[in-house]
């Protein structure tokens, strides 16, 4: 209860801000809205030139993208830690948060809190029923449960590599590290893993999960039989990846000795 309380204080915080800064609100949603928008520009434009991309046709692709969204936009929300170093270690706000009772990662995930990225989630929730309709897809019994495990599997996921990567910021004080590179590398996640090399199958697979987070999750929901065991270990690869970012973070947490004078 007493976590429950600090997220609902800190999201009435975060309302105030913004009304009185409205017109940042609706050009953050915008400009979100717009780099989707491409997104899926991109995809119409590649199936302009092609019947399937891998064995998938257009309205699985995108499919997929649309669920890649829904986690991509609940993790964005809830789990904003791009300017940490900067912020954090080099002008040195982790000593006030080391003063505080509340578990330090927690608090940090609260302070950088950013519901406009739910828009996002929505957006995707949309493009899946579209497309799905397309498809001819069932409504299954399953279908909302699923959806909802794979989701917060898929936000696991999102959350235990960049709380690892982040973590690296307690042994060094670049302003963002990896992290951009980082970004880069889920894109490749919208799209179904088969198109790409052996290499980066394995990669994005075991290393990198960020398949885990789009193709093999959607695929469950598209009955491709051939996908139907890695998607029920989306949950699995979620618990481990966690644990390891949770792991990695207090461990770096332990070597913080302050901003100093």
């Amino acid at each position: 209860m007493y976590y429950l309380g600090l997220i609902g204080e800190y999201l009435k915080n975060y309302m105030k801000t913004r009304l009185t800064y409205r017109a940042d609100f609706w050009v953050e949603v915008i400009s979100d809205l717009l780099f989707q928008a491409t997104n899926l520009i991109f995809i119409f434009v590649i199936f302009m030139h092609t019947d399937s991309l891998g064995g998938w046709s257009e309205s699985e692709v995108v499919f997929v993208y649309g669920f890649f969204m829904v986690p991509f936009g609940v993790f964005s929300c809830f789990v904003n830690m791009w300017n940490f170093s900067e912020r954090y270690i080099v002008k040195g706000e982790m000593d006030r948060i080391m003063t505080r009772p509340a578990y330090n990662l927690f608090q940090i995930f609260l302070e950088n809190v950013d519901p406009p990225a739910l828009v996002g989630s929505i957006i995707g929730l949309i493009i899946m029923g579209v497309s799905g309709g397309q498809l001819g897809l069932d409504f299954e019994w399953w279908t909302i449960p699923a959806l909802i495990l794979f989701t917060l599997s898929a936000v696991a996921i999102y959350t235990g590599i960049y709380t690892t990567l982040t973590s690296l910021s307690f042994y060094s004080d670049a302003p963002t590290g990896i992290l951009p590179l980082m970004y880069n590398v889920q894109g490749y996640g919208r799209y179904p893993v088969t198109i790409y090399n052996r290499a980066i199958q394995v990669l994005l697979t075991w290393i990198l999960p960020f398949a885990f987070v789009g193709v093999y999750p959607a695929s469950l929901f598209l009955h491709r039989e051939e996908m139907q065991m890695m998607a029920w270990l989306t949950p699995v690869v979620g618990a481990v990846f966690l644990a390891i970012g949770i792991t990695a973070w207090n461990y770096g947490v332990k070597r913080y000795r302050g901003a100093g004078s």
